[in-house]
């Protein structure tokens, strides 16, 4: 077997291609073996880079994500979604919504499987598309830019978030706001506006997001933001984590 500091290796590690560099010294014993032509073993040298590249990739994405564990595709019980919900789930899959920068909206009573469903859709997004995808409670999020303005980077804070190309926003609903934090959640909501798609979980429906904003004319200008360009989810039904609770009781 060629030396590990060989000549081709030190070339490969020069230009950053570590996993070319890393089995390149037993790829060629075996290419002497089976009598590969040169481009055979140029092919398994790439294959095998371009394959390792996609799975640090994927790893790095999953890792800035912040989804939820747990709350995945094979854990999501596709027979209780409701019909229309299930009916939309492979097209949602193939991601196509984000090249047209649409936003979806899960609309529904507490523990109907909205955030368990966003947040397969987003790591289903990173698997198969590698897309930028971020988690991220309305909480945290507006505590998060509250916080960045008050050390005058907002623009900043705003920036980074715009790398993501689907932020899933979960629990909308359940964020009762002063005029502050409904002001940089606004902000929030605008600057993505027709760009980047946004992936939001409430238990409020329309009429009830004066409850969030307050202001009659901020809660239009941000429904009317996020509608525009979006495919709305009901879901309806019994609660999963009720029924969950009463099959954990029978055992």
């Amino acid at each position: 077997m060629p030396a590990k500091d060989e000549p081709l290796s030190i070339l490969l590690r020069a230009f950053n291609l570590s996993t070319m560099a890393r089995i390149a010294p037993e790829a060629l014993e075996a290419a002497g073996k089976q009598s590969w032509s040169h481009r055979q073993f140029l092919l398994h040298l790439c294959e095998s880079e371009a394959q390792e590249r996609g799975t640090r990739l994927t790893e790095r994405l999953l890792k800035a994500s912040g989804l939820p564990e747990g709350k995945s595709l094979a854990t999501l019980q596709e027979a209780e979604l409701p019909d229309r919900v299930r009916r939309q789930l492979p097209a949602l899959l193939a991601g196509d919504f984000i090249e047209r920068n649409e936003n979806i909206l899960a609309f529904g009573l507490p523990g109907r499987g909205k955030t368990h469903f966003l947040a397969a859709l987003g790591r289903e997004l990173i698997l198969r598309h590698n897309r930028r995808v971020l988690f991220i409670s309305t909480f945290k999020l507006v505590g998060r830019l509250l916080q960045a303005k008050a050390g005058n980077q907002l623009e900043e804070a705003l920036k980074k978030l715009d790398r993501f190309e689907v932020v899933i926003l979960d629990d909308i609903g359940y964020v009762q706001q002063s005029r502050e934090e409904m002001e940089i959640l606004f902000t929030f909501l605008a600057e993505r506006y027709e760009r980047r798609s946004l992936l939001v979980s409430s238990n409020l429906v329309f009429s009830q997001w004066d409850q969030i904003f307050k202001d009659p004319m901020t809660t239009m200008a941000a429904i009317d933001r996020l509608v525009h360009h979006a495919i709305i989810l009901e879901f309806d039904g019994n609660s999963h984590r009720a029924k969950a609770a009463k099959e954990n009781i029978k055992k």
